[in-house]
């Protein structure tokens, strides 16, 4: 199974003010994006699990078609630059997301509802 690692080209993460951090998954193609989508493997549970948080607390985990490209925005567990803080800016977060694995076999009809999603968002953007 190709990890997120394998099927990104950039995978990362950085603040977003001094109390979250975002993390930016852009996929190589519209395949490996609609496949990992269509997995349903990343989940505000398995996230919550990673970062040690509550699902609650995810703040936005948001897939964008026409960039192929998944958002995920969560509280930080320091402020920024405060006592305990380890990653000032943090950027070295994202290598929680490296190994995830993504399945190649995927049910044909969750693939054909995640590619008719971002048909109708591509839609939906263009006019």
């Amino acid at each position: 199974m190709p990890t997120l690692y394998e099927l990104t080209k950039i995978l990362r993460t950085k603040q977003a003010g001094p109390f979250e951090m975002t993390m930016d998954l852009i996929f190589h193609d519209e395949e490996s994006y609609i496949r990992t989508k269509a997995s349903g493997v990343i989940t505000k549970e398995l996230i919550a699990s990673l970062y040690q948080l509550g699902v609650e607390d995810i703040r936005v985990l948001r897939w964008f078609d026409a960039a192929n490209a998944l958002k995920i925005t969560v509280p930080r567990w320091h402020p920024s630059g405060s006592p305990g803080e380890t990653d000032l800016y943090a950027d070295q977060q994202h290598a929680l997301l490296e190994d995830i694995q993504i399945p190649l076999e995927i049910d044909e009809e969750k693939l054909e509802r995640a590619r008719r999603t971002a048909q109708e968002e591509e839609v939906k953007d263009s006019t």
